[in-house]
């Protein structure tokens, strides 16, 4: 299987919000993706891009990403945050989330960032197994807050 891993482009942006929407099914939150394509696209090829991500391809077809962006700890100065490593349902267990997962762990190396850190859902044990391979450590203590911004 010929796996090419490479730095996301405009023009995956459309397949990149199809896995964001797949990735939202798994996690039990079908309706919870309401970012357009126009934000998505402006977000990460504007002006101001605000993420960067990398994509896998299998055939020329988009089977599998990993968007990140910077982070600034007070405590540990700057640290790459993965929003989301997802691939598509067809694909997991066929070495593509590690493919990206050890790109984005490179290039965070090569920026000589701090470190990298994430989240991920206590229930989903796929993903804690695949993280626990790599010396990842999970935190107990802190929560989780949001706020809705828009008016």
């Amino acid at each position: 299987m010929n796996r090419i891993i490479r730095k996301a482009e405009p023009a995956d942006c459309p397949r990149m919000l199809e896995l964001i929407n797949e990735l939202a099914v798994y996690e039990r939150e079908p309706d919870a993706v309401t970012v357009s394509l126009e934000e998505f696209l402006e977000a990460g090829f504007g002006e101001a891009p605000v993420w960067e991500a990398f994509v896998a391809e299998v055939a020329g077809t988009i089977v599998g990403m990993s968007l990140f962006y910077i982070r600034y700890s007070t405590w540990k100065g700057r640290r790459l945050y993965l929003e989301d490593i997802i691939v598509t349902e067809s694909m997991r267990g066929k070495g593509i989330g590690k493919l990206l997962f050890d790109e984005t762990l490179d290039l965070c190396k090569k920026r000589n960032y701090s470190g990298m850190v994430w989240q991920v859902l206590d229930w989903n044990e796929p993903a804690i197994r695949f993280y626990k391979k790599y010396g990842a450590t999970f935190g107990e203590g802190w929560v989780n807050v949001s706020l809705e911004c828009k008016s």
